[in-house]
């Protein structure tokens, strides 16, 4: 783990940190979150729709009865926060907060003070198996009940993508659910979408921006849920779309993998 923050590479986390009007970001974050912002004027009323759709999702989740989520990429706190919004439903609801940026993991390392069933893993989801052997986890997440995994706007850092929720996905129980947003190339020019790459090209993750076909293949094996794949502002919402989009879903997982 890096013991030392790096303040002159872009870090995904603190620029969004920086979209949604926060403090814990640097020069180099708000000149390649302004790049961004060049490209795509309206993003930060994305990242702030994508805020509210993980609002949603999580409640959602949790009058399902889903009382145990993990949280890739969970980036810099903002209230309210997973925890807060299962335990309106779930008082119970137990959360891991996974990401690998040293600053997220510094703020949400707070939690675990006052609070023993909310933890913090700072791992790289690229490598899942790391995850799921951290022992933080294991003491709060128990893979034979249904969990809730939540990818909100961190797979299009992760080529990956595919590999990694299939993993996950692998030690999933039935009944279990995945929820996601990522950056797609709908309504994008190519324009927009080389000038949003090259903003990402020197930070600690590049961007990574998918087609539609691309994001429904990240659900193989869940059934989406009602509305389906959608503009991250129209999950169970009446939002504004944007030029530049993420797209958004919840899906279910109705058998084990292992029974095919």
């Amino acid at each position: 783990m890096p013991d030392v923050i790096d303040v002159h590479t872009p870090s995904p986390a603190r620029m969004y940190d920086y979209w949604l009007g926060g403090k814990d970001n640097f020069a180099a974050d708000r000149e390649a979150a302004e790049k961004v912002i060049a490209a795509h004027p309206e993003q930060r009323e994305l990242v702030r729709a994508n805020r509210a759709f993980l609002v949603r999702a999580v409640r959602h989740l949790a009058e399902q009865g889903i009382d145990q989520f993990l949280d890739l990429g969970t980036g810099i706190p903002t209230s309210p926060n997973v925890h807060e919004v299962a335990r309106e439903i779930r008082p119970a609801a137990r959360v891991v907060y996974v990401d690998n940026d040293p600053i997220v993991f510094a703020h949400n390392q707070a939690f675990r003070v006052t609070d023993d069933r909310v933890a913090t893993v700072q791992a790289d989801i690229r490598r899942p198996h790391e995850v799921l052997g951290d022992p933080a986890l294991k003491r709060l997440i128990d893979f034979d009940r249904p969990v809730a995994l939540l990818a909100v706007a961190v797979l299009h850092f992760v080529p990956e993508g595919e590999e990694v929720i299939t993993t996950l996905k692998e030690v999933m129980a039935p009944g279990s659910f995945l929820a996601l947003s990522t950056g797609t190339s709908e309504g994008l020019t190519p324009e927009q979408r080389e000038r949003i790459e090259n903003a990402y090209a020197k930070a600690s993750a590049p961007a990574v921006i998918r087609s539609r076909a691309e994001i429904e293949r990240l659900f193989t094996g869940f059934d989406l849920v009602d509305p389906g794949l959608v503009h991250v502002a129209k999950w169970r919402a009446d939002g504004p779309e944007t030029k530049g989009r993420l797209l958004a879903g919840v899906g279910r997982l109705t058998t084990s993998p292992a029974a095919g």
